[in-house]
């Protein structure tokens, strides 16, 4: 192991120093340390999941994004800079963080896994409700900065595949793969990983589809737009009261349609999320009568949580059966 792993390392050392004009040695305690496993950098929890899943005790995997930040808009430290040049492959997810697209062009493209390559990715508009792309002029007209957001964001696609358990298994199938491509000896090993983690995401496919089946409901209000896959796979309408970045801000007559439709839906939950403040949610809550509940997006997890992607899920299917009255 020590032969096959001495040359990619001297190699990525010799990219980040040409790169980074040094910046590789603030690294060297992070990146490389164990020779005898595969170096991973995960642009985000998701890819982090699948990674430390499916290599196991093989791979050393490294987050960009610490837990409780919002990744959408992650900067990267010279020193994480550094971790992308001397890792072994990247996975990411091009058009979700610039600041990782930037680092894996200079630094890792020969390395990198894009995720968003396994399958299409839906675009912006799809998975619902969401009433900006219905032809409503005036919602169309009076926030047009988060559309322009989304649409530079991810070149008008949406990058939440994660929430629909079967697309991250095939995303998973792929990582097996590349995994297998860097470290030849353990690739059986990694597609078996793989094949579990599949049986474990397909279980959790059949449970949502169970659990979603006969709703009183089908339409959920959320505060950004991230559950289109969610809502493909799962045949419900989201609205979302702002584009893909949960950062952009509402204006108020976007307030005042989305608790129009609250109340024609007769929804009894808005929906916010576990790294962005709840307060536009709490707003719309209290003008229709309704109350507030996390739905995660699972772009992260928040530091006081223990559990993981699985974990999570689970806890957002009760949430929706509670707040969509199922049985």
């Amino acid at each position: 192991m020590n032969i096959r792993s001495a040359p990619r390392t001297l190699a990525a050392a010799a990219t980040a120093l040409l790169a980074l004009g040094g910046v590789a040695a603030c690294s060297d305690d992070q990146a490389g340390a164990d020779p005898q496993r595969v170096d991973v950098v995960a642009a985000f929890y998701p890819l982090q999941f699948l990674a430390e899943r499916i290599g196991g005790g093989a791979v050393t995997v490294s987050n960009l994004v610490k837990p409780g930040a919002e990744p959408h808009d992650a900067e990267l430290n010279p020193g994480q800079v550094g971790e992308v040049a001397q890792a072994e492959l990247v996975v990411y997810l091009k058009g979700f963080q610039p600041a990782v697209d930037e680092a894996v062009e200079q630094n890792a493209a020969d390395k990198a896994f894009d995720v968003a390559t396994v399958q299409p990715l839906l675009d912006a508009a799809a998975g619902g409700h969401d009433h900006g792309h219905e032809g409503e002029a005036g919602h169309a007209e009076e926030s047009p900065g988060a559309e322009e957001h989304a649409e530079e964001e991810t070149g008008g696609k949406d990058p939440h595949l994660w929430l629909d358990p079967t697309r991250l298994a095939a995303v998973g199938d792929q990582l097996a793969e590349r995994l297998g491509t860097a470290d030849p000896d353990r690739a059986g090993d990694y597609t078996a990983r793989a094949g579990a983690l599949r049986t474990e995401l397909e279980k959790l496919d059949a449970e949502f589809t169970a659990g979603l089946k006969t709703c009183q409901r089908r339409e959920i209000v959320v505060s950004h737009t991230a559950f289109s896959y969610l809502a493909e796979r799962y045949r419900l309408e989201q609205i979302g009261v702002t584009g893909l970045s949960p950062e952009d801000e509402p204006s108020p007559q976007r307030l005042a349609e989305v608790a129009e439709e609250a109340r024609e839906h007769k929804a009894t939950t808005i929906f916010f999320e576990t790294l962005v403040s709840p307060k536009v949610a709490e707003t719309i809550a209290g003008e229709v009568g309704a109350k507030t509940a996390v739905l995660d997006p699972l772009e992260g997890l928040s530091g006081d949580n223990t559990g993981d992607y699985l974990s999570v899920m689970r806890t957002n299917l009760a949430t929706l059966r509670t707040a969509l009255s199922c049985s």
